[in-house]
């Protein structure tokens, strides 16, 4: 039996998504969220939410863009640390080590040491309540030639990224592989 815990906002896993974007001089910023992901297949899209009172909420307002960055497990305490301070009061590429580039698609920076990024440019903005969603149309994706397979796409053991449970609050690496998406599920 199934016991109601009222409307909630939850939903397991999260991503664990590093958002770059530019302030209004020109300083790169990255943040990190989990609401979002894929939202749209034509044309390709991305969403994000985010509180009014963040330092990128103001920056992706201005410039009309940002990246998605897709960190590995390698960068759990980088991803774990943009979550928490603001850019408003320090550069978190500098304090952390990381490299800005500037994207030559959109008006936004990614993080070279990332394995995958999305490119997005904001294609609709949604005022929902606390946060405010930003879809944005993907315009590129850049990938390290590490992380692909053999038709030149990202291959998620390649890539390791990890999951973030927003109840524990925890972050978790990916499990074992299950079976293949439109086949497991087939009659027989």
């Amino acid at each position: 039996m199934k016991k109601s815990i009222g409307a909630k906002a939850i939903i397991q896993p999260n991503p664990v998504l590093i958002i770059g974007s530019y302030d209004e001089i020109g300083n790169p910023n990255i943040m990190a969220v989990a609401w979002g992901g894929i939202c749209c297949s034509q044309p390709p899209c991305a969403s994000i939410s985010l509180r009014k009172a963040t330092h990128t909420y103001g920056n992706i307002r201005n410039s009309k863009a940002f990246s998605i960055n897709i960190p590995s497990i390698l960068f759990v305490k980088e991803a774990d640390y943009v979550g928490i301070y603001s850019g408003k009061h320090e550069n978190k590429f500098e304090s952390l080590g990381l490299t800005p580039v500037k994207s030559d698609v959109v008006n936004a920076p990614y993080i070279e040491e990332f394995p995958f990024v999305l490119e997005c440019e904001v294609l609709k903005v949604v005022e929902i309540g606390l946060h405010t969603q930003f879809i944005g149309e993907i315009k590129d994706i850049k990938a390290d030639e590490s992380i692909l397979d053999e038709n030149g796409l990202p291959d998620i053991e390649k890539v390791k990224p990890f999951i973030y449970d927003h109840v524990g609050p925890r972050y978790y690496a990916l499990g074992e592989f299950l079976g293949k998406a439109y086949s497991i599920g087939r009659k027989k």
